[in-house]
């Protein structure tokens, strides 16, 4: 269909291009700044908490992620397009990730009953000690980056205007 918009458009010579932009609304110098002000911040907490696991001899962030979100599932198991959409990494990273996971006996993968083509990633006892030995050091690092600098009921709106975007 909007191929042949454009098709058409460009048949009776009408530049949708600037049509386009002209009804695009533009955003306001608030919201410029909010939207940058949100990248910065979450570039340079994620990268202090990552420095602050490293110098704890914890793995990255990501691994925490992958390990906690496995460990609040029911059985411990979750299909690997579950993990993605609970985790901010992209599908490449996390097969990766995985395997990395499993050849430390973190995770395990395990075939589906039902059909044998699909696997479930399931976290190990190894995987629950370590995520929680990370939740000690990435705890700490919450406080220390974030906590510390917001009185509770400036963390409670500022978390409740971000669920905005959730």
């Amino acid at each position: 269909m909007q191929m042949h918009l454009i098709s058409l458009a460009a048949e009776f010579k009408i530049d949708v291009t600037a049509f386009m932009s002209e009804k695009t609304p533009k955003p306001s110098e608030a919201s410029t700044r909010a939207w940058t002000s949100i990248m910065r911040a979450r570039d340079r907490l994620l990268g202090a908490i990552d420095a602050d696991l490293k110098a704890a001899g914890m793995p990255p962030l990501a691994w925490y992620d992958v390990l906690w979100e496995l460990a609040r599932a029911g059985d411990g198991r979750l299909r690997p397009h579950e993990i993605e959409e609970r985790t901010l990494l992209a599908q490449y990273n996390l097969s990766r990730l995985i395997d990395r996971l499993e050849r430390e006996g973190l995770v395990r993968r395990e075939v589906f009953a039902e059909d044998g083509r699909g696997r479930w990633v399931v976290i190990t006892e190894a995987g629950r000690q370590l995520r929680e030995r990370i939740w000690d050091v990435y705890a700490g690092a919450i406080e220390t980056h974030i906590g510390c600098k917001l009185a509770e009921n400036e963390a409670r709106t500022l978390a409740g205007l971000l669920d905005r975007f959730l």
